[in-house]
């Protein structure tokens, strides 16, 4: 990776990522990717709020779907 992850965003980051950043915390809001083998992403999601993150069992799901086609 070529950006901090979980921790270190800044601004000019999540606004290169297409993140909503939250001004009155100075904190970038989810922003979710499944990264591929190939360095592709396969997935991502960004949210305001606790609805539309990502779960665990929804990224299983994902990979094992993803997975029979190659």
């Amino acid at each position: 990776m070529s950006f901090p992850v979980a921790y270190g965003v800044t601004r000019d980051i999540a606004d290169s990522l297409g993140s909503w950043w939250e001004s009155s915390r100075g904190i970038i809001q989810p922003s979710e990717f499944i990264v591929g083998a190939d360095n592709k992403i396969v997935h991502s999601s960004y949210s305001s709020g606790p609805l539309a993150r990502t779960l665990a069992p929804d990224v299983i799901s994902l990979l094992k779907l993803l997975s029979k086609y190659r």
